[in-house]
């Protein structure tokens, strides 16, 4: 029985590890569809090979520096319980290798390639372990701190703090040191060109393979059968439904926000997915899918913030709203379970923010000094496609050079 308990375990986790995979995908075609046409090869090519470095980063740093575990012994004690911990780290690879793939949304169409590569590596081997290991595996005695402090432990489920405000936040520190794209705004600050997305069929393609894959993200974060909760998969459904909704109505039929508020609820809902009442979570995606709209709309049209796929808005804010309301809606006054408390909440998800801007700061900025961030004019003029990759995403319409 012990042996086929483990099996079954390796085997649950193995699945939610490829549907998180599968969710990359989605990253790309997000992209793809929201940029123009002259970057549509770029943000594929960016996607996979952000995901590659993001593995090796993470196989020979990252996961140690989060857990203690290191790979580099013999097979015969990597199989241990089937092979559980390396699967595992599979599982936990998806979600770390998802934080530079949040930040290349924000960063388009202006972006050297290889800088960005190299900030891939940096975030998954350092930057991202550390808050990780801070609060999936008690280090630093800062979830303790947080416990005597608030009677309770920062609670993270499934990575609303964790995964998306850390990625939202350094992706927003990235933008502002790369500057908005060429002709977006006039010298009065005036918006010049709207620049709309080049493929709705692609971006709504992409907001559901990540709306799909995000159920083996939630429900698959209990790493164990004995573990696994129905209630998580429902609150995951009820915030999806709730965002969706509430960007329909907040966004006037804009397509572009009705396919990014599921995403807004989901990533909202990762925190206190299994500790919410479903009505809560029903409304912790509606006021995602509402911080959205608004906010996506001011960063690009009075901050002058230009965050091409609304990345700080959707996982840097709607994250930091999940942790928080995790502290709400998990409360047993809510309907919730419990286990719950405010202010370690607030602490918690205050920490990710801190960690991420400073993190953020150090490695854009030092790659700005040593490397630079941004294509120059002239290829930016052409786009990523033919600057970098030497072929657009229609070769019959492919300028002569």
């Amino acid at each position: 029985m012990e042996t086929l308990n483990t099996g079954a375990n390796v085997l649950f986790i193995l699945i939610g590890a490829v549907m998180v995979l599968a969710m990359h995908s989605g990253f790309a075609f997000l992209e793809l569809g929201t940029v123009r046409s002259k970057n549509q090869v770029n943000a594929l090519v960016k996607i996979l090979t952000d995901f590659s470095i993001s593995t090796i980063a993470y196989f020979f740093i990252g996961y140690g520096l989060a857990y203690g575990v290191s790979f580099l012994t013999g097979a015969e004690t990597l199989v241990a319980k089937s092979g559980f911990e390396l699967v595992r780290f599979f599982f936990l690879l998806t979600f770390a290798a998802a934080v530079p793939a949040i930040v290349s949304g924000g960063i388009a169409e202006r972006a050297k390639f290889y800088s960005q590569f190299v900030a891939s590596f940096l975030i998954v081997a350092f930057l991202y372990p550390f808050f990780e290991g801070i609060a999936w595996n008690q280090h630093y005695g800062v979830q303790a701190w947080i416990k005597a402090s608030f009677g309770e432990e920062f609670h993270d489920f499934a990575g609303s703090v964790v995964v998306h405000a850390v990625g939202g936040w350094i992706a927003l520190v990235a933008v502002l040191l790369l500057g908005a794209r060429s002709g977006r705004y006039g010298k009065d600050g005036r918006v010049m060109s709207s620049h709309p997305p080049s493929s709705i069929p692609f971006l709504a393609l992409g907001a559901w393979v990540l709306a799909v894959g995000w159920f083996g993200f939630n429900v698959m974060s209990a790493q164990t059968l004995d573990k696994v909760s129905g209630l998580v998969a429902i609150n995951s459904l009820m915030a999806m439904a709730g965002g969706t909704l509430a960007a329909l109505f907040a966004g006037r039929n804009d397509p572009g926000f009705v396919h990014n508020g599921p995403l807004a609820g989901l990533v909202a809902v990762c925190a206190g997915s299994d500790v919410m009442h479903p009505v809560g979570a029903l409304v912790v995606g509606g006021v995602a899918g509402v911080i959205f709209v608004h906010l996506f709309t001011l960063t690009q049209n009075r901050w002058r913030i230009d965050d091409v796929l609304g990345v700080w808005p959707l996982h840097g804010l709607c994250g930091a709203w999940g942790g928080i309301a995790a502290g709400i809606f998990g409360s047993k006054a809510l309907g919730g379970l419990g286990g719950v408390a405010f202010g370690a909440q607030l602490a918690g998800t205050a920490l990710g923010i801190a960690v991420a801007l400073a993190g953020g700061a150090i490695i854009y900025g030092g790659l700005k000094v040593v490397m630079g961030l941004r294509l120059d004019q002239e290829d930016e003029y052409n786009g990523a496609d033919i600057a970098i990759h030497k072929i657009s995403a229609t070769p019959e319409k492919q300028p002569v050079l």
